[in-house]
């Protein structure tokens, strides 16, 4: 092993200065000056962890500088923050801004509680048309990223050169690929499988890639892709402990050793660059060569509340200016995500290949709520039991999805 990516490229870099920590207590309700001026807004995100913390908080500091406010920051815990603004949106106390999991913002907007930004003036030139989709309700522009994330397929440089394996591209390759590096305490793959939406998340492209919907999971097409997992369970070329790890525990198990290929986020690779593994990253197989892979697209969106005139105009200026290049930059470099804007992720991909593969995916990346909109969160979460319930050998692939139907809406 070695220090360095095998592509040699360099790390992504360092947050800049704005990084000054500052985490505020607050309410909804905004400041105004004598002549009755707003003078303060509100948001609201759960970025706890550093550097994300100060960053965000550095950001909006710039931000609402610019736009003449002072900006009062919240951060909740991730479970913590759904109930407070579905809450919010009850009691029409929303703060003016805020960055939500794309996932849940159509339970947000069903509220009617969220400003439509494209009628706002919320300029979205050079974004990506699937990074748009992510923020959409109804046809309708709510939320808007600053980049995005997705999954690819992590290598270990050495023991694929040890067993003369190249990475695989089909669903065939990996299936050869997992059993020829499968050796003694190694499983020559993994993916995370565990029982809530990070398993879905990982299977989602298996299912999309293969011709299957969030709709029909009871599909030919989706209970081949399950029956493809179970198989390679079965066969102990992926360990039956995937059941149980979350995608970070997959990522712990591939920097041991224990497993030589695994499915994974862009969020990785600063972890991995830190442990110093020699791997490669390349796309998701496909079923057969020449498809597209079809990952689903992850990261956080910026809504702004429908809080009256003055309050909405200066959140869509605050927005505006986090949507900047710059700040789009350096929130993707910061995170590991694909800026959301096309010419700002190829810029990326340039200088720094291991990005490549995901900045390739998102053109094809799927809005995990495009089909369902505010019922997804329920029927990921059956996805997730028909996972486990075949992977742990408790019913078949066309059993447990067949299961997993009865939680899509019947429109």
């Amino acid at each position: 092993m070695h220090t360095k990516p095998a592509n040699g490229t360099r790390r992504l870099r360092a947050p800049s200065a704005l990084m000054a920590a500052g985490l505020l207590t607050l309410g909804t309700a905004c400041s105004a000056s004598d002549d009755g001026d707003v003078t303060t807004l509100t948001s609201i995100d759960y970025n706890l962890a550093e550097p994300q913390n100060g960053s965000t908080q550095a950001m909006l500091d710039e931000c609402g500088e610019q736009a003449g406010v002072e900006i009062e920051r919240d951060a909740q815990p991730r479970d913590q923050l759904m109930p407070s603004l579905l809450q919010g949106a009850s009691q029409q106390e929303l703060p003016d801004l805020m960055l939500i999991d794309n996932p849940d913002l159509p339970q947000v907007a069903a509220t009617g509680a969220l400003l439509p930004l494209e009628e706002a003036g919320v300029d979205t030139d050079g974004f990506y048309d699937s990074a748009l989709e992510i923020g959409r309700h109804d046809d309708t522009l709510y939320g808007i990223t600053a980049g995005v994330n997705g999954l690819a397929l992590f290598t270990n440089t050495a023991m694929l050169e040890d067993a003369d394996v190249d990475p695989p591209a089909t669903w065939e390759e990996l299936s050869d690929a997992a059993d020829e590096l499968t050796e003694g305490d190694t499983s020559g793959y993994a993916f995370s499988a565990i029982g809530h939406e990070e398993g879905t998340f990982n299977f989602e492209p298996f299912l999309w890639s293969n011709g299957g919907s969030l709709t029909e999971l009871d599909s030919p097409e989706a209970v081949e892709a399950l029956d493809f997992w179970s198989r390679m369970v079965e066969d102990g070329s992926v360990s039956q402990s995937v059941v149980n790890w979350s995608q970070a525990d997959v990522n712990d198990q591939f920097l041991g050793e224990h497993v030589a290929m695994m499915v994974n986020g862009s969020w990785q690779i600063p972890v991995l660059d830190e442990e110093g593994l020699e791997y490669g990253v390349s796309p998701l197989p496909v079923p057969e060569s020449g498809d597209d892979p079809a990952t689903p697209m992850g990261g956080e969106v910026w809504a702004v509340a429908q809080n009256g005139g003055e309050r909405e105009e200066l959140a869509v200026e605050v927005l505006q200016c986090l949507l900047g290049d710059d700040n789009l930059t350096e929130w993707a470099e910061l995170n590991a995500y694909v800026p959301a804007k096309e010419d700002l992720a190829d810029q990326m991909a340039e200088d720094n290949p291991e990005m490549a593969p995901f900045v390739e995916s998102v053109p094809t990346a799927q809005s995990r709520t495009a089909e369902l909109g505010e019922d997804y969160p329920e029927v990921s979460g059956a996805i997730a039991d028909a996972i486990q319930e075949a992977l742990a050998g408790s019913g078949s692939a066309e059993e447990a999805l067949g299961q997993a139907q009865q939680s899509v809406p019947t429109s």
